[in-house]
C-alpha cells in the first residue's frame, strides 16, 4: 500500500496515504501558507548542523497503510537525489501548517500518528490574525505520545533537535500598511 503511492502517476502532487485512504492536498493553496514554508525552510536550512537537512514535500513512511506529508521535515539521512520518503527513523522534526482543509488531520491525526512512529518533535503552525504561532510538542517515549512545551509567539527559541532561534514575525507574509 504504502509502496504504492510511487505509482499512481495520475494521483495529484501532495497525496497523502492516511489509515489506508489517499488524501488529497487541496488546491488552490493560500499564498500565505507556501510563503510561511518556504521562509521557514530556508531559516531551519540556515542553522541546520552539519548532518542535518530540511526537506519538504516529501512523505514519511509510518507503516503500509500511512505515509503522510509534513509541510516540512528535519532528517539526518544522506542527500538521495531518487528517494521519495523517509522512514521514522530518519526524521527528527515534523512540521505542519494549518490550513483550514487540513486543520483536522494536522491537530489530531497526523499529531497521534508521528507520535506513534516515534518522531522525536512536532510543530503544528496556526495563522493568528496573519502572523504564525507555533505549537511545540516533544515526544515523550515510554507512552508514545507528544508533550505540549510550549506555544510561541513573536520568537521560537528551542534547543532541539538542534539550536534553533526564529523571529516568527519574520516568517509571516509582509502587511498592508
Amino acid at each position: 500500500m504504502a509502496e504504492d503511492l510511487d505509482r499512481l502517476p495520475e494521483a495529484p502532487r501532495h497525496t497523502e496515504l492516511i489509515d489506508g485512504a489517499l488524501v488529497f492536498m487541496a488546491s488552490p493553496q493560500r499564498w500565505w501558507h507556501g510563503h510561511l514554508v518556504t521562509i521557514l525552510t530556508v531559516a531551519l536550512m540556515e542553522q541546520a548542523p552539519a548532518g542535518v537537512r530540511v526537506g519538504r514535500e516529501m512523505t514519511i513512511k509510518l507503516d503500509q497503510r500511512n505515509r503522510p506529508e509534513p509541510d516540512l521535515l528535519v532528517t539526518t539521512a544522506d542527500f538521495d537525489g531518487d528517494r521519495t520518503w523517509f522512514a521514522p527513523d530518519e526524521v527528527r522534526l515534523a512540521v505542519e501548517v494549518v490550513s483550514p482543509e487540513s486543520a483536522h488531520r494536522d491537530r489530531t491525526v497526523k499529531l497521534h500518528k508521528y507520535a506513534e512512529a516515534g518522531i522525536p518533535h512536532y510543530w503544528r503552525i496556526e495563522d493568528e490574525d496573519g502572523t504564525p504561532i507555533v505549537h511545540v510538542y516533544e515526544l515523550d517515549e515510554p507512552t508514545a505520545t507528544y508533550v505540549p512545551v510550549g506555544i510561541f509567539r513573536r520568537s521560537l527559541n528551542r534547543p532541539v533537535p538542534f539550536e534553533i532561534n526564529l523571529d516568527l514575525e519574520k516568517l509571516a507574509p509582509p502587511r498592508r500598511t
